[in-house]
C-alpha cells in the first residue's frame, strides 16, 4: 500500500467515524484494513466472516459513500476475510509478477459489491445464529397427540401457523415436562413449520448453543452484533432452558427476551420444570417467563404410548416394508414400558434390528427377551427440594421466597427449618447442597435445623402430625 493510499484510507476512516459515531465505528470498523486500490475497486479486509457479513448487511452504502467522497471514480468495494488472504502470502511472494494477480484473485475471493443489500441468512451473521441441529423426523405430522399433551400441541401449532405482523396470542409460550415426553419434538416441529414457506425467521437454539454464541461474541468483541441479530428473529425457540448458566449470559437472555416480547416477536421455551423452579435464573426472568402461557406435558398414558409405538412401527415400515409387529406385542410394550417416549422408540428399534439381522418374525417371546432392561420397576416418586419448598410454603401460608430469604421472624423460621428437615430426610442431597438451595446458607445452619425439628417432633405431637402430613403430600 502506497503512502497516498494510506492517507486516503485515514481520511475515509475519519469520515466513517463521523458518520456512524464512535461506538459503532469501534465495534465494526476499527479492525478493517485497506489492502489496496485498483482501477475502480477498493479492497478492504476484516478478521472474521462475521464482521464481513455484518458490514455487508448494514453499512454497505455508507462505506462506499465515504470512499466516493475521497475518490469519485470508485464504484466497487471488495470485502474479504483477512485470514484467507494472508495465508496465501508466501505463494504471492514466490510467484512471478505475471502470476501475482491470478493468485490474489484465487485466494481473496472478493465479496459482491457493498452497494447491494445483503440477503444472507441469519446463520451467516454468527455461528450460533445458524441454530442448533434439527431432526427431520420431529415434525407435527409425526407427533402423537394424547390427553397429556393436547394443550401443548395446540399452543405450538398456533405459534407455528402465525404470520409476520399477526398479533401474538401468548408470549412467551413455556412448555415444561420430564425427559422423553415430547418437549423437543414440539419445539423442533414449530421450527420446521415456521421455516417452511414462511416469511418469518424462526431460530431454534438450545440453551447451551445460546451460551456458546454469547460467549464467543464477547471474545471476538462482536456482542453488540450478536444481540442485534438475535433480536431480529421473528420466532425465537429455546430448548433446555434449565441449563442456562452464568450471570452475564442470563442477563443477556433476559434483555433479549424482553426486547423480543416488547417488539411483538414470539418466544417459545422448553425446560424440565416450571419457571418458578428455575432457581438459577434471576427473579425477573422467571417472572417474565411465568407471564406467558405455561403448559405442562404430563406423563404418557397407556393409550398414548400405544399410539407412539404404532407411529414408530409405521415409520420403520416405510424403509423396511416387511417389518411387522403384532398387536399383542404392541399392547405388551405399551403396558410395560412406562418411563418415556425414547424407551418406546428404543424398543421398536431393537425389534427391528433383531428381526432383520436374524431374519425372524417379531413375537411376544422375542419382545419380552429383547426389551426386558427397558421395563423398569415402579420407582418411588423422586422428591425434589423445590417440591418440598412449595408444599411447606403452602402449608404454613408463607411464600417460597420467604423460605429462601434472610428473614428471621417466627412465622418464617419454623417453616424453613421444617423444609430443611424434610429435604434431608426425603432426598439424597448433602447438607451443603440443601443450604445452597435455601438461599445460600451454610451447611451448619441446615444441620441445626434438622436437629431442632428432630427434637421437636419427638415431643410435640401436633408438629409430628404436621410433618407426617407433609411427607404424605410429597410422596403421593
Amino acid at each position: 500500500m502506497t503512502n497516498t493510499e494510506q492517507d486516503r484510507w485515514s481520511r475515509v476512516k475519519g469520515r466513517l467515524r463521523t458518520t456512524v459515531g464512535e461506538d459503532v465505528y469501534t465495534s465494526w470498523f476499527a479492525r478493517m484494513d485497506l489492502e489496496g486500490v485498483q482501477d475502480e475497486s477498493v479492497h478492504l479486509s476484516v478478521p472474521t466472516r462475521f464482521l464481513k457479513s455484518w458490514i455487508q448487511a448494514h453499512y454497505a452504502d455508507r462505506v462506499l459513500t465515504c470512499w466516493q467522497a475521497e475518490m469519485p471514480e470508485v464504484h466497487r468495494i471488495d470485502l474479504t476475510v483477512r485470514t484467507a488472504m494472508r495465508c496465501a502470502a508466501p505463494a504471492k511472494e514466490a510467484a512471478a509478477p505475471a502470476d501475482q494477480r491470478r493468485i490474489e484473485q484465487a485466494n481473496a475471493r472478493p465479496a459482491p459489491e457493498l452497494r447491494a443489500t445483503a440477503t444472507a441468512p441469519v446463520s451467516a451473521s454468527h455461528d450460533a445464529l445458524g441454530g442448533s441441529p434439527l431432526d427431520p423426523r420431529l415434525t407435527f405430522a409425526s407427533f402423537v397427540i394424547g390427553r397429556s399433551n393436547t394443550l401443548a400441541h395446540a399452543a405450538a401449532r398456533q405459534v407455528a401457523e402465525g404470520r409476520r405482523g399477526d398479533p401474538v396470542m401468548f408470549n412467551p409460550l413455556y412448555i415444561h415436562a420430564g425427559v422423553g415426553l415430547g418437549k423437543t419434538h414440539l419445539l423442533q416441529a414449530v421450527t420446521w413449520a415456521g421455516n417452511s414457506g414462511s416469511e418469518r425467521k424462526v431460530l431454534y437454539l438450545t440453551a447451551e448453543k445460546f451460551m456458546y454464541g454469547f460467549v464467543a461474541a464477547l471474545k471476538t468483541q462482536t456482542a453488540l452484533a450478536f444481540k442485534e441479530a438475535l433480536r431480529g428473529i421473528d420466532v425465537l425457540v429455546i430448548d433446555d432452558l434449565q441449563f442456562l448458566q452464568g450471570k452475564s449470559t442470563q442477563a443477556e437472555f433476559c434483555h433479549t427476551l424482553n426486547a423480543l416480547i416488547d417488539a411483538g416477536r414470539q418466544v417459545v421455551i422448553a425446560a424440565d420444570r416450571p419457571p418458578s423452579d428455575l432457581e438459577s435464573l434471576d427473579d425477573r426472568v422467571r417472572s417474565r417467563l411465568a407471564g406467558g402461557l405455561v403448559v405442562e406435558m404430563g406423563s404418557l398414558g397407556e393409550e398414548l404410548r400405544l399410539g407412539i409405538l404404532k407411529s414408530r412401527v409405521a415409520a420403520a415400515r416405510a424403509h423396511h416394508a416387511s417389518f411387522d409387529v403384532p398387536e399383542a406385542v404392541l399392547d405388551y410394550l405399551a403396558r410395560t414400558i412406562t418411563h418415556n417416549g425414547r424407551d418406546l422408540e428404543g424398543a421398536i428399534n431393537r425389534l427391528l434390528a433383531h428381526s432383520k439381522l436374524n431374519n425372524q418374525p417379531v413375537t411376544l417371546e422375542m419382545a419380552e427377551r429383547e426389551v426386558r432392561d427397558l421395563i423398569r420397576p415402579q420407582e418411588p416418586k423422586r422428591i425434589k427440594i423445590e417440591d418440598i419448598q412449595r408444599v411447606v410454603a403452602r402449608q404454613y401460608n408463607v411464600s417460597r421466597s420467604d423460605l429462601l430469604s434472610s428473614r428471621r421472624t417466627a412465622n418464617v423460621v419454623r417453616p424453613r427449618q421444617v423444609a430443611m428437615y424434610l429435604a434431608k430426610t426425603l432426598t439424597l442431597r448433602s447438607l451443603p447442597e440443601i443450604g445452597r438451595r435455601f438461599g445460600g446458607r451454610d451447611h451448619t445452619t441446615v444441620l441445626h435445623a434438622v436437629r431442632k425439628i428432630e427434637a421437636l417432633v419427638a415431643r410435640d405431637i401436633a408438629l409430628s402430625e404436621e410433618v407426617e402430613s407433609l411427607k404424605r403430600q410429597l410422596q403421593e
